[in-house]
């Protein structure tokens, strides 16, 4: 697939070691003299809950923090710490989760955002600035972008395809960190993004590879390194360890598996039923869903799994017939949570939380006229009792319900959103990719959570693009294809395999 300049052969077998990094935040411990070595030739994933450390010794990798304490050798010679031009120079590219790109731009001139733009005569030379874009476009097989279109006009998973092109912008190029690369990736462009990466390596090229999905890791690391509160617990070849060995390693406990048993059936009574359901982006959708019932949507981005959840919810115009216990379900958001239908969003920070708030204000969004004195003071106290009670049932970390949704990890911000759904005690609680970017703990704590919840008869209809987590929670799982629902399986006795043959093409994939 890659038709650029080969790694130099001089780039292979070199060595980044990480000695003794150390780095404190006034009381907090970050890294306490972390250890690892990256070699050229192999993936080597970091793992570790969130506030394990990892985004801390990314940032000292790429210079942009200095440790208290320790140093970083490349085959032996110090590489300058807190200088981001001096990891560039020493053959570093980094490719972040947050990707922060300059919408009003196009496509080629953020890929060269960290270049000098070409120039002829005095001026930008657009059309080798293009060229060089669509090169490294072509390089991952990414034809379908046009370097020349506006960046605005992509969706987050061919964003973070563009910036990982970027990434091969330029010589000199031998370590590739990447900070959950696929988490707004669907899975054709997952699967991209693995062969590259499997030619980089066969080429010499060494990736340090950072994602909560336990299958990708198991699936393409030659080593695994977990950190844990800011300490070097394991380094293991992947041949001499499994799932079970790194989630006990991560989280300090065995966690005994990570998707939760049923504690009872799902049950006969119809909760939501929808016939000819359609609004932007869902063509059609009919389907019935019982009380404490999980239904997974499943399909490649686009396919309309987030249309059909935002049907459901009222964001947008609808036709067709869609009742909630008998009646009719309401036409806008506020309705909606109204009659008991809750939503987690996709995007927790865009869509879900306002982050400079503190976590008893957010949890309290959907109900401030419940908490109003006399139809204009909001009684605080009884906001924050209500968030202080739900954080417990959601297993939420935090220094008081009083702290900024801003200072929060990922997973216990999810937890945030996961507190404001029940508040409203919901009998339909909607699920957009509920565990993006969440850690392996925190994913254990919201699995046992939606158990505990359809056990208790709520109703959830989960839309997720990790196949593990939709064949491990759902009761029946739903197909969805160019905005269509097209069949409704049980989820007992279906496979990975099979549900991609139906994304593409309706049928069981043939042995």
């Amino acid at each position: 697939m890659l038709t650029g300049a080969r790694v130099e052969d001089q780039l292979r077998g070199r060595t980044l070691r990480l000695d003794g990094i150390s780095r404190h935040f006034g009381a907090l411990r970050a890294l306490d003299g972390v250890h690892i070595e990256l070699h050229a030739g192999e993936v080597h994933a970091l793992m570790g809950e969130n506030g394990a450390g990892k985004s801390t010794l990314i940032r000292i990798l790429a210079g942009l923090e200095r440790p208290d304490a320790g140093s970083i050798l490349l085959d032996g010679v110090p590489v300058p710490l807190g200088q981001p031009a001096a990891a560039r120079a020493a053959g570093l590219r980094f490719i972040h989760q947050e990707l922060h790109p300059v919408p009003a731009l196009s496509v080629g001139e953020n890929m060269l955002l960290d270049h000098p733009y070409p120039h002829r005569f005095g001026l930008v030379d657009w059309a080798a600035l293009n060229k060089i874009a669509a090169s490294a476009l072509a390089r991952l097989g990414l034809d379908h972008l046009d370097p020349r279109g506006p960046m605005s006009a992509l969706g987050s998973g061919d964003q973070m395809l563009v910036r990982i092109a970027a990434s091969l912008i330029g010589g000199g190029a031998w370590l590739y960190v990447m900070d959950e690369p696929t988490a707004a990736l669907t899975t054709t462009e997952s699967e991209r993004l693995f062969a590259v990466m499997a030619e980089l390596v066969q080429q010499g090229a060494a990736i340090l590879y950072v994602s909560h999905r336990m299958g990708e890791v198991m699936r393409l690391a030659d080593r695994i390194t977990v950190l844990r509160d800011g300490v070097h617990i394991a380094t293991r070849a992947r041949a001499a360890t499994d799932v079970d060995r790194v989630i006990a390693d991560m989280t300090g406990r065995d966690l005994g598996g990570l998707f939760p048993a049923r504690a009872a059936p799902a049950g006969q009574a119809i909760v939501l039923q929808a016939e000819a359901l359609s609004s932007p982006g869902l063509v059609r959708a009919d389907f019935d869903l019982r009380a404490g019932e999980v239904l997974g949507l499943a399909g490649l981005s686009g396919s309309g799994r987030g249309a059909l959840l935002r049907a459901v919810l009222g964001d947008g115009p609808r036709t067709g017939r869609l009742t909630l216990g008998g009646q009719e379900v309401g036409r806008s958001p506020a309705d909606t949570w109204a009659q008991g239908i809750a939503y987690v969003p996709r995007e927790r920070r865009a869509q879900g939380l306002i982050m400079g708030r503190t976590i008893a204000e957010n949890v309290a969004l959907p109900y401030l006229t419940q908490f109003a004195r006399a139809g204009v003071f909001l009684h605080d106290h009884r906001q924050r009792q209500l968030a202080q009670d739900l954080g417990e049932r959601v297993r939420l970390k935090a220094a008081s319900v009083s702290q900024a949704c801003a200072e929060l990890s990922g997973g216990n911000q999810q937890k945030v959103l996961f507190a404001r759904a029940l508040a409203g005690r919901p009998r339909v609680l909607l699920l957009d990719e509920p565990t993006r970017g969440v850690d392996i703990g925190a994913r254990f704590d919201l699995y046992r959570l939606i158990e505990s919840l359809r056990s208790e008869g709520v109703s959830i209809v989960l839309a997720s693009s990790d196949l593990p987590e939709l064949l491990g929670l759902s009761d029946r799982v739903g197909v969805m294809r160019d905005g269509v629902l097209t069949e409704i399986l049980p989820a007992s006795g279906l496979t990975e395999a099979g549900l991609l043959a139906r994304f593409y093409h309706g049928q069981e994939m043939q042995a």
